[in-house]
């Protein structure tokens, strides 16, 4: 196979959305599954959307995905620097070739005139085509043209308008006609580069060979076709990666959607490894039933040729639940021990005052519940504060909303006396299961019945693991107490 030179090109404009992060996503396993390369270009041309922090932000988000790249920021390679803001000089002399092959010129037309030409177009109701008002500037020698430029004038590409036939490997074999080509900009009047041409600068000086990219650039192909010409450049393989729609299906997913930054997904408790499976899948499958994938597996079993040429909806459930299988899969794999670290930053403010042994075996008892790391919070309040008592919890239970409260009352008084005979010592999931169980025979209760009022007792959470486990880890004195005190609060309701 030959090997895959690709690049991911964002540019500091705000948080990386989901979108962003796929475009990615492929390139980076269509390089490392060829042994080849995967660079990272800031793309910060637009100095006006450049937002402070943004490239600190990118470079955290891939590497907390595990998409570390081979050259770019950080990792400096034979085509350095990988900020184009700081390559102007290379666009500016690249420019001057296509000047000197009379392939493009100065154009001092003002903003005003530009807007006249458009609005002329409008009313004749043919498409506006900058070509078609070309000034006489254009005319000019290259040594003229190159004389007339300076800051503030920026440079156009001398369109050949033709047809034009290209391979994507993703939508299929495309054209298109000459009426999609025009003399578009190179270099603004800032004297940086647009997206148009740095792209195709940088990709060759940087051996890119395979540009993955967002569907919606296709439109713009032709130009690019035509720049390559010009440049006498082969262009690489093209890949379009159809949109991620919002959920309904119907349109492009953004922010207004729901969706959130893929750090907001990192902050709520989403793993690395779930975002990665979720998103490589968002578009690709092996063509098998499997759903999860390690890294390493994306990387062997990856093809560009499986990426569908239509939208995929974004499923903010189904990531969910495979972070929720990420969880139990790592806890499996690793132990709670070494899970146990992912989690540190989720964890109560009430469970500072306790021993990481303790919240281990808190984790070890609702790991399996979590659908996301920030689950934690709400899970597991009970395991460091006493929970108020509601008596409306237990009378509108469905198990229990048959007793009276006496009732109630009375079978935890059972209860409470049953786990007294257990002392420290023996505290143990064990014991306490066999406990539970003889407490059955004597009241002549349901599991149902018995186990959710003690259930409830302790926790007052709609939810909860094992009952064995969780008196287990609450231990004697804090389960005891907590019965007594729902027992003498069911006693003074009753007085």
């Amino acid at each position: 196979m030959k090997k895959i030179v690709t690049r991911f090109a964002p540019s500091p404009t705000g948080y990386i959305h989901i979108g962003n992060v796929r475009s990615a996503i492929y390139p980076y396993l269509a390089a490392k599954q060829s042994g080849g390369k995967f660079i990272l270009r800031i793309e910060d041309t637009d100095q006006s959307r450049y937002v402070e922090g943004a490239t600190e932000l990118i470079l955290e988000t891939l590497r907390w995905l595990g998409l570390e790249w081979d050259e770019g920021p950080e990792k400096d390679g034979p085509a350095a620097p990988y900020f184009q803001s700081k390559r102007k000089s290379i666009y500016q002399d690249w420019a001057k070739r296509l000047i000197l092959k009379g392939r493009a010129y100065a154009d001092p037309t003002d903003p005003e005139t530009i807007q006249k030409y458009r609005d002329l177009d409008n009313t004749k109701k043919v498409p506006y085509l900058y070509r078609n008002h070309r000034p006489k500037e254009a005319d000019l020698s290259p040594s003229e043209i190159i004389s007339l430029w300076k800051e503030g004038v920026p440079i156009r590409f001398k369109s050949d308008p033709k047809p034009r036939k290209w391979h994507d490997e993703v939508m299929g074999d495309l054209h298109a006609g000459p009426e999609v080509q025009d003399d578009i900009i190179l270099i603004k009047k800032d004297g940086l580069p647009t997206y148009n041409f740095a792209h195709i600068v940088d990709d060759t000086l940087m051996g890119v060979n395979l540009v993955a990219r967002g569907v919606e650039y296709l439109s713009s192909t032709p130009n690019y076709l035509a720049l390559y010409e010009a440049l006498d450049l082969n262009p690489p393989l093209f890949v379009s990666l159809p949109h991620i729609l919002a959920p309904q299906g119907n349109k492009k997913l953004s922010k207004r959607d729901g969706a959130k930054s893929v750090t907001e997904y990192r902050d709520d408790g989403i793993l690395p490894e779930a975002m990665l499976n979720y998103l490589a899948c968002l578009g690709w499958n092996d063509g098998t039933e499997q759903e999860l994938y390690t890294k390493s597996e994306l990387i062997e079993k990856f093809s560009v040729s499986r990426i569908q040429n239509s939208g995929a909806r974004f499923d903010e459930t189904k990531l969910l639940w495979m972070n929720g299988q990420w969880i139990r899969r790592l806890v499996s794999e690793q132990g709670i021990d070494k899970f146990f670290e992912r989690t540190l930053d989720y964890w109560l403010e009430s469970s500072k005052s306790y021993e990481e042994s303790y919240k281990k075996k808190v984790l070890s008892i609702i790991y399996d519940r979590l659908k996301t790391l920030s689950d934690l919070q709400e899970m597991t309040t009970y395991f460091f504060t006493d929970p108020k008592f509601d008596i409306e919890m237990l009378t509108k239970n469905k198990f229990l909303k048959k007793f009276s409260e006496l009732e109630l009352k009375s079978l935890l008084e059972t209860s409470i006396s049953a786990l007294e005979a257990i002392d420290e010592k023996n505290w143990t999931e064990e014991n306490l299961n066999k406990t539970l169980n003889s407490l059955l025979e004597k009241t002549e209760k349901k599991p149902a019945e018995l186990f959710s009022l003690i259930r409830i007792s302790v926790s007052f959470a709609p939810f909860s693991p094992a009952l064995d486990l969780t008196l287990s880890v609450l231990g004697r004195n804090v389960t005891l107490s907590r019965l007594q005190s729902v027992q003498s609060a069911l006693l003074l309701d009753n007085q």
